[in-house]
């Protein structure tokens, strides 16, 4: 389990692809109103594959780090294969067990990547929030 800490801890203090793209096929933001964490992903996007992603915003470490190495894991994957991703794949990526609100945390990039792949604006009961 030391090593899935230390990987997750080394993405946090240095994330892989952050920053942002000038001119974004695809760029999605949303925020975790539970803990404050927040993120936005750009995609560019050719051919129906990933040429370049970039995440940024702030939060704790299992927010950042998930992005962090979700990033590296979609670089050259199609659309098609970015909408199959799953919570049990981001789980596997992260290696360690985690409690309900820290799944949240490793969640928010994968539901903001898809909330671009998709071309969703908003979440189903989420307009109050």
């Amino acid at each position: 389990m030391n090593i899935y800490q230390e990987e997750l801890l080394d993405h946090y203090e240095n994330p892989c692809n952050y920053g942002t793209l000038p001119n974004p096929d695809i760029s999605h933001e949303e925020d975790n109103p539970l803990c404050g964490d927040r993120i936005r992903m750009d995609l560019l996007v050719e051919d129906d594959i990933i040429k370049e992603v970039r995440f940024c915003g702030h939060g704790c470490t299992i927010s950042l780090a998930a992005a962090s190495m979700l990033t590296e894991k979609i670089e050259g994957k199609t659309l098609t294969e970015i909408k199959n991703l799953s919570r049990d794949d981001i789980m596997d990526m992260i290696g360690i067990p985690l409690g309900p609100v820290r799944v949240k945390c490793a969640l928010l990039a994968l539901k903001v990547l898809k909330a671009g792949a998709y071309g969703i604006k908003g979440w189903p009961g989420e307009e109050g929030e």
